[in-house]
């Protein structure tokens, strides 16, 4: 539609959503500490110099980066250096950034699909339980989010206003968007860029069509490419096999996460990836790790969708000139899309990655319920029963995710069954009694569809961050399943106690990743120890993996390293490199704490350390080992 035509009450409405995304994004900022502590360290360390800035770095020495492209971090580090290094001002920008794809993708509905879709998808995305979970923390799927809706904002500007500059500009974000997460943002391109072509086919719209698939390519890869040619010396690229840019691409952060291969190093968490959301299968997105995160309105969008079929049939060629149909494209490519790989990815999935299909379930949820009330309203036929069937089989469904957990709001559940028996009957009724019964049909049907998945939203901010700490933020009632859902227990600063390889020290699941920015009694005394012997040592410590130098780098910005990178399996300091930074005296001290991951145990760096370095005592500390150049024997 024309956005010069847009009624008063959808800006007011928008601001409305607005300030309630806010308040569910920021609510008590100080009880989320740092975050997750990986990317909290990769900020601070990120501070110290422009070249760990540009690379990302995870420690302050630059010898390794995190496992992802540093493009969220980038907006971290900034706010860092304007407000210092605070947990809010961490958590700040991701609330920032989840503000304005809300209103971002209400500007793109409007202009698709009307002011009363773009309402509801607004308020559908503000109020989706894995988004307010990962706002609220410092893991990048937020701007990744961001910078995809606002690819799509360009892309719809591009069909209906028939510019290719802003189909151009679309590509440039998704590339920005690679930046984030790498190949995750591909994803949803061929329906963004494919709906082009569907709105009409020309040699024109071949040429603009290559010419946005192209600036998507030249940014997505501008960083990879800067890192690959980088004429001195730099980090090792975490996640990895051999240090580089481009096999992180491709491996860790591509194939691997779609076919879940493990060959070597760098693969990341082995077989605890999918645990952590469950098996692959049509069925993930439904089971009890994934389905209160993201699932709620899934069985609303494909009956809309059925809706939506039905009407564009009837006025096939109106609505491809329209835009409509590209509309369509665009909203449910990206959705089917994220639900494929998502649901039948093989390697390492994290429930908190659903996130990136809010928008898609958002925007085809405004528009599946305007085409299904028109339906509804019309004479005749049988296409007006969709609406109530929609209806009744999100109600259904949001009663069996809320059956799973019976003691968690035990209001709950009657609540959903008795707004949608009465949100259906009234729709079923008001096909005979006009407007009036309609008014409170559709009432009960928004509670009976919304009121389950804002509950589980609400929830975060007032019970505290859920799931596995930081590392797999999640919203919600405990489930019980490890992986998926609010895991209460006592927050700590990281591990630091013995060695625990492929586990985590210090609590479990529930504790490990949350960064508070203090340190364990254990820690501080490793702290202090290592310093005062420190003998012009130019790193301070290592560990094997970032889970155990996150909380010293967090804590103090001290030069710790981080051997293994995520969880061990990186050669950023190899074992030839290990044994030449002990014999010049550069490395005196490793903590064998923090998790390890999968194969750990065989890891040669590990036995010729616990063969090379003597065990130091210390109270309540059991893993920390010095190594002198003197005591080297091979």
């Amino acid at each position: 539609m024309d956005v010069r035509g847009e009624p008063r009450w959808s800006r007011w409405s928008l601001v409305a959503v607005c300030a309630v995304a806010a308040v569910l994004y920021g609510w008590a900022p100080g009880s989320l500490g740092y975050g997750n502590s990986y990317y909290a360290a990769a900020v601070r360390s990120m501070g110290v110099s422009w070249s760990n800035f540009f690379f990302g770095a995870f420690d302050p020495l630059g010898v390794a980066t995190v496992d992802k492209p540093p493009g969220a971090l980038w907006v971290q580090a900034l706010s860092a250096r304007v407000f210092g290094y605070h947990g809010w001002a961490l958590i700040l920008p991701q609330v920032v950034e989840g503000v304005l794809a809300v209103v971002v993708l209400h500007r793109a509905v409007l202009r698709w699909a009307g002011p009363v879709a773009a309402s509801v998808a607004a308020v559908v995305l503000a109020l989706t339980p894995i988004t307010v979970a990962v706002n609220r923390n410092d893991n990048p799927d937020t701007l990744l989010v961001l910078t995809l809706v606002c690819a799509a904002y360009a892309v719809t500007r591009a069909v209906r206003e028939d510019r290719a500059r802003w189909l151009v500009a679309g590509g440039v974000f998704v590339g920005l968007a690679f930046t984030v997460k790498m190949l995750q943002a591909w994803v949803v391109a061929p329906a963004l860029l494919g709906s082009w072509l569907v709105a009409g086919v020309s040699w024109r719209r071949v040429r603009a069509l290559a010419v946005a698939g192209a600036a998507m390519v030249v940014t997505s890869l501008a960083w990879v490419v800067a890192v690959e040619v980088w004429p001195g010396a730099r980090p090792y690229v975490g996640g990895s096999r051999d240090g580089g840019a481009w096999d992180l691409v491709v491996g860790y952060n591509g194939f691997g996460r779609l076919l879940g291969t493990r060959d070597g190093a760098g693969t990341g968490l082995g077989n605890a990836g999918p645990s952590m959301g469950g098996d692959p299968g049509f069925g993930r997105l439904f089971n009890d790790q994934v389905a209160g995160q993201i699932s709620w309105l899934l069985p609303f969008c494909v009956v809309g969708a059925v809706a939506a079929a039905v009407t564009l049939a009837a006025r096939r060629g109106e609505a491809a000139r329209s835009g409509e149909v590209a509309g369509w494209v665009v909203w449910g490519g990206w959705l089917v899309s994220c639900w494929a790989v998502f649901g039948f990815a093989e390697g390492i999935f994290h429930p908190y990655y659903t996130t990136q299909l809010a928008p898609a379930v958002a925007a085809v949820a405004g528009a599946g319920a305007v085409a299904m009330w028109r339906l509804y309203r019309r004479p005749g036929g049988w296409a007006w029963a969709l609406l109530p069937v929609a209806v009744c089989g999100s109600a259904l469904w949001a009663l069996v995710v809320v059956r799973r957990t019976p003691d968690w709001l035990p209001w709950l559940a009657p609540s959903v069954g008795v707004a949608g028996v009465l949100g259906v009957v009234g729709l079923l009724v008001g096909r005979l009694w006009g407007r009036p019964g309609r008014v409170l049909a559709v009432v009960f049907s928004v509670v009976a569809v919304l009121l389950a998945p804002a509950a589980w939203s609400v929830a975060e901010p007032l019970e505290g961050p859920g799931g596995t700490g930081g590392v797999n933020p999640a919203a919600g009632p405990e489930t019980g399943s490890g992986g998926g859902a609010r895991s209460r227990g006592p927050r700590g600063g990281g591990p630091g106690g013995g060695p625990n390889r492929g586990r985590m020290n210090g609590g479990g699941l529930s504790t490990w990743g949350v960064a508070t920015g203090t340190l364990t009694d254990g820690q501080r005394r490793v702290l202090e120890y290592v310093t005062a012997r420190r003998d012009g040592a130019r790193i301070l410590l290592a560990t094997l993996s970032a889970s155990g130098a996150a909380p010293y780098i967090i804590a103090t910005g001290g030069d710790v390293v981080a051997m293994g990178g995520y969880n061990a399996t990186d050669q950023a300091v190899g074992l030839d490199e290990l044994k030449r930074l002990v014999a010049a005296g550069d490395l005196r001290f490793v903590q064998l704490s923090g998790f390890t991951g999968q194969g750990a145990d065989a890891d040669p760096r590990l036995a010729w350390i616990e063969a090379n370095c003597s065990p130091v005592a210390l109270e309540g500390v059991t893993d920390l080992r010095r190594c002198d150049a003197l005591d080297v024997r091979g």
